[in-house]
């Protein structure tokens, strides 16, 4: 009788300690799918935070580029610096109407890419973070961009190098930064390339061209873009993403 009651008291304490461990199992199991539950829904939430500010910063970066595009165009097609086809200035402002959009968006890819890049590389850009100075390294864009068609020099390398000196200390002044210099010279090489295109294929042309049917000192006025561009990108950067503006997107 002893070793019946010793059986049967083991076996009772055996399906107590099974019954406990499935309990205990059923329970973890249960907490490990509402943690997943939670972190897969904060994760989608951050990631709809994230491209709702991608979103906003480019069609910010957009409407930046495409005004000073057509600000800047207008420049040059008054003092005669590029040549349009009578047609095309009968249109909006009496500029080309795909020159605003086509800016536009090279300046939101540009702007884009600045913050993305230092992300990447590890590289914080921090000098000179306010709204400020991104103002005057617009001032001093727009500067250069009237430089370019009211000095007058001998010849246009003269002008050329003037101009690359002043687009270099515009990237010292509110840059510093190797892929700010990097993506620059991308930029400026990229869309000389793409307007050297357009001119040869007859869309517009430069007058006294010295640099594969544009201008010498077009690439300047490129790099001093990125760099401007550059930097209102990553000062929407920094500012979307700071963590009262977060909470009021949710």
């Amino acid at each position: 009788m002893p070793r019946l009651e010793e059986h049967c008291w083991s076996c009772s304490c055996e399906t107590k300690h099974s019954s406990g461990a499935n309990w205990l199992a059923s329970k973890a199991e249960e907490m490990m799918s509402i943690i997943t539950s939670v972190l897969r829904n904060a994760y989608g939430s951050l990631h709809d935070v994230r491209a709702a500010n991608l979103i906003r910063r480019g069609l910010v970066l957009f409407t930046v580029g495409a005004f000073l595009a057509l600000v800047l165009n207008l420049l040059q097609i008054q003092r005669h610096v590029t040549l349009f086809p009578e047609e095309v200035m009968t249109t909006l402002f009496s500029s080309a109407w795909w020159i605003p959009p086509c800016c536009g968006t090279g300046a939101a890819v540009v702007g884009l890419l600045y913050p993305c890049l230092d992300s990447h590389l590890g590289e914080p850009h921090k000098f000179k973070r306010e709204w400020a100075s991104v103002m005057r390294c617009i001032a001093v864009f727009v500067g250069i961009n009237h430089a370019s068609v009211k000095l007058d020099f001998d010849n246009n390398v003269q002008l050329s190098l003037t101009l690359a000196a002043l687009s270099l200390g515009l990237w010292w002044t509110f840059d510093r930064s190797r892929s700010g210099f990097g993506l620059g010279i991308t930029t400026a090489v990229l869309a000389t390339v793409f307007t050297q295109l357009l001119v040869y294929n007859g869309v517009y042309q430069y007058t006294s061209p010295d640099f594969l049917y544009v201008r010498s000192w077009l690439p300047c006025i490129f790099f001093s873009g990125g760099v401007t561009v550059g930097n209102i990108g990553r000062q929407l950067a920094m500012v979307m993403s700071k963590p009262h503006l977060i909470l009021s997107v949710k």
